[in-house]
């Protein structure tokens, strides 16, 4: 039991990334089959064929993104975390069960302002090893019932606290990532998710910048801040500055 940070695994992507998304883009302006241009793109240098793709994402046309996926591994999240996470539908996750895996001495996260005050770690803390605590004590009860496994686990769990440490495994197609990196590599994004954004997007963009080296917080692709004046970090100017910009 003890405190624990994220980490980001690339499983694997789509073979061919480039070549895949290059013959789907040309196949929406081009007559010919897109079998033949993917068969056929060995022929077209690799770096041609990634300007192609980055001019298409470029303008917008982001439907032949969804041809190639990314699965990543991530351990050292919270649960906080992942009831964020899956609100990005599509995508398929595959996640590490409390109901088939006893969280004997489970790992949990520390928040940045909890970390930074004394009085509130102590605190934390203390909360952290009664949550153990009480659920051995309900684990124990159960088995004196004679109730064992996952029959016991999916009922202790739930003295469990949001903090405890979870494992998921994540598949995004790249227009989705780019989605996801919109909305949660945003400063307005609970500080533990954009961490986790910011891992994948530092792995997409080594692997694959022709999609994804102007991806991230909104402001990014579009120069502004869209969060308006309430809510802007001041990276970037407000909308209404930038639409009043000189030419």
């Amino acid at each position: 039991m003890g405190e624990t940070s994220v980490r980001v695994v690339l499983l694997e992507m789509s073979t061919s990334a480039v070549p895949l998304i290059y013959a789907a883009c040309r196949q929406c302006y081009s007559a010919q089959f897109a079998g033949d241009v993917f068969a056929q793109a060995g022929t077209v240098p690799l770096a041609q064929q990634e300007e192609f793709v980055r001019k298409i994402v470029a303008s917008g046309h982001e439907s032949p993104l969804e041809h190639v996926k990314f699965t990543f591994a991530v351990e050292g999240v919270s649960r906080a975390l992942t009831h964020q996470l899956v609100r990005h539908r599509i995508a398929s996750y595959s996640q590490q069960s409390q109901r088939y895996v006893k969280a004997a001495d489970f790992d949990y996260i520390v928040p940045p302002s909890v970390a930074a005050d004394e009085t509130l770690r102590r605190d934390f803390l203390a909360c952290m090893e009664q949550a153990q605590a009480a659920y051995h004590k309900l684990l124990a009860r159960y088995q004196a019932l004679g109730k064992t496994g996952e029959a016991a686990n999916q009922d202790a769990r739930f003295v469990l606290p949001q903090a405890a440490e979870t494992k998921i495994v994540i598949t995004m197609n790249c227009r989705e990532l780019r989605h996801f990196f919109q909305h949660r590599c945003c400063t307005r994004a609970q500080w533990e998710i954009r961490k986790l954004s910011d891992g994948m997007l530092a792995i997409c963009k080594e692997k694959l910048s022709c999609v994804f080296s102007a991806a991230g917080a909104k402001c990014v692709s579009l120069g502004y801040c869209p969060e308006g004046e309430k809510f802007t970090c001041g990276r970037y100017p407000l909308k209404e500055q930038f639409l009043k910009k000189p030419a």
